[in-house]
């Protein structure tokens, strides 16, 4: 892919979406940063400005398709956007009620629609450019739906199909199209679950492992490979197997 001079990142505020920002920020650079809580991304803004990089941060809702579609059309018309990364994404603890509709939503709404806003309004600019990237934020979640968190694996899982369909589509225009599906990484969200994650990432680590397969343009970015070896086996494995492992693992706290 071209060298990244300007990039989009949403839920840019923390997690994995912060240590992106802090990734690729540098002289030369221009980010767009966005997220919904304005003290924690005018933080991560101010970080990415100390390296040299050029920050417009926006407090945006991406499940918000007109909002989203405005501030992007306002920083590509600035900053010809070779990069965007749809990255924000929520879950939500159901213990042992299960899970409501308004969570349900709720997830959707940021998980799919959310991505949605973000990429569409970029996909259009790039094609008439003929040239550019998207990156899709799906989770090693979205291979096998699990109790405790089923709109979060089904989002997800939506996300990941959604993004190899599209890299296929786009690859004639110029276009990347990339899949992340992560496991485990520290971020807020991870720090509300009070059972063991196997093979645990620091964000740090992961936004680099992000970025460097980015500039290969590779299509499937899943890690850490052990975790994702384990989350194909289950996904191969017959549901009736997987249904009474799965029955046993702990809930996320009900939020």
């Amino acid at each position: 892919m071209t060298p990244v001079h300007s990039l989009v990142i949403t839920g840019a505020s923390s997690g994995i979406g912060e240590a992106l920002a802090l990734a690729y920020a540098g002289p030369g650079v221009a980010l767009g940063l966005t997220g919904r809580d304005a003290a924690r991304l005018d933080a991560v803004a101010a970080r990415c400005r100390a390296r040299g990089a050029v920050v417009e941060a926006g407090v945006v809702d991406s499940a918000d398709r007109a909002a989203m579609a405005a501030w992007f059309a306002g920083f590509d018309a600035a900053h010809p956007v070779d990069l965007v990364i749809a990255n924000a994404g929520i879950s939500a603890g159901t213990g042992l009620n299960g899970e409501t509709e308004e969570q349900a939503r709720r997830i959707f709404a940021v998980n799919l629609d959310g991505v949605l806003n973000t990429i569409y309004p970029a996909i259009d600019a790039m094609r008439g450019r003929g040239r550019g990237q998207v990156a899709l934020m799906a989770s090693l979640a979205g291979f096998r739906g699990l109790p405790g968190a089923p709109a979060y694996c089904a989002s997800k899982a939506a996300v990941r199909v959604l993004g190899e369909s599209l890299r296929g589509d786009l690859a004639g225009q110029g276009i990347g199209v990339s899949v992340i599906c992560p496991g485990f990484v520290r971020s807020r969200m991870t720090a509300r679950n009070p059972f063991p994650m196997p093979f645990l990432m620091d964000a740090g680590p992961a936004a680099e492992l992000i970025k460097r397969k980015l500039a290969r343009n590779v299509g499937r970015i899943s890690f850490p490979w052990p975790m994702a070896a384990v989350v194909w086996l289950l996904s191969a494995l017959p549901a009736g197997w997987v249904d009474r492992v799965a029955a046993r693992t702990p809930r996320k706290p009900e939020a």
